[in-house]
């Protein structure tokens, strides 16, 4: 089949490199321009230089406008791709296609479509991640599902890991599903009872809550690993990030925040917002960044148990 993909970044570069390597044609690559925002710099691989390298027509737009949408027309291809397209996507467009769009995101839909699902999914504990490949309707990430493929959450795992797990499924599924697409197979609708929809990250995503149960916080700081920014909080009125911890072997009490106690390797941070009952673990904090870009172990930094930390200065 003739493809035109959307793409932008990792997920992108990677999915052009599955087209590419495959029996179909891709007749035009649309990208964003390079951006500026922290989250624009993380897994940032050009799928233009790709697309240049092999001899395709690169197509740069912010927006799918009717600039686009007339080049379409003229290149007329059977299907379209889109993978990490941050921007919407009109139906004049994606319905321009005579086999429509395949969406490839990096969730479980109908459970979170949107931004940063990854993320946002290890905050919260899931057990599982995975991608789902599906045609592209008017709703965001709610088209009738083609593949879909899971991978399991590791006690530890880091959003890093995360990306890893599911960006290896990318091409494979991007294939699966235009085969499935070009044997006219009957695709699943999505269980709108089940779906949620996540807001991209922004610096107040990262601000610590030491009312957050430690269980919490440490899925928190797992999610804000390097090489996204990382959580953070103050310390005597100055910003400290939180570049690793754990959840502590005892039980602390008292009021969340306080600086407490040396435990193994780490500083027990008291958490939860009952911790005065004494029943919670604490947030172990192994490594800190200072407002100077200082790293250090945390008892290195906290050279003194007692004071708090905050989420406002």
């Amino acid at each position: 089949m003739r493809v035109v993909m959307f793409g932008f970044q990792t997920w992108g570069h990677r999915t052009l490199e599955a087209l590419l390597a495959s029996r179909h044609e891709v007749v035009g690559v649309v990208t964003h321009p390079p951006g500026e925002g922290a989250y624009e710099k993380v897994w940032s691989d050009s799928v233009a230089e790709l697309a240049e390298g092999h001899g395709v027509e690169v197509i740069v737009r912010e927006r799918a406008d009717d600039g686009l949408l007339a080049r379409l027309e003229e290149i007329q291809p059977d299907v379209i791709v889109a993978t990490n397209w941050r921007t919407w996507i009109p139906p004049r467009i994606f319905t321009l296609p005579a086999k429509g769009t395949l969406n490839v995101h990096d969730a479980l839909l109908p459970a979170y479509a949107g931004f940063s699902p990854l993320i946002w999914a290890l905050i919260n504990g899931e057990e599982e991640v995975g991608v789902t490949a599906h045609m592209m309707d008017e709703t965001l990430d709610a088209g009738p599902i083609v593949e879909q493929r899971a991978v399991p959450v590791g006690p530890r795992d880091t959003s890093a890991d995360l990306f890893e797990k599911t960006l290896a499924l990318f091409g494979p599924i991007t294939i699966d599903g235009l085969a499935a697409i070009e044997a006219g197979k009957e695709f699943t609708a999505q269980d709108r009872s089940k779906a949620s929809f996540f807001h991209k990250r922004a610096e107040e995503d990262l601000r610590i809550d030491w009312a957050w149960s430690a269980e919490e916080l440490d899925r928190l700081v797992r999610a804000q690993s390097a090489p996204y920014p990382s959580a953070f909080c103050f310390h005597r009125g100055k910003r400290l990030e939180i570049v690793t911890a754990r959840v502590s072997e005892a039980k602390y009490g008292g009021t969340p925040g306080r600086v407490f106690y040396r435990e193994g390797d780490g500083v027990a941070i008291v958490a939860g917002h009952d911790a005065r009952r004494g029943r919670n673990h604490a947030l172990l904090v192994t490594s800190v960044r200072t407002a100077d870009g200082t790293e250090l172990p945390a008892h290195e930094y906290f050279k003194h148990m007692g004071g708090y930390l905050t989420s406002r200065p």
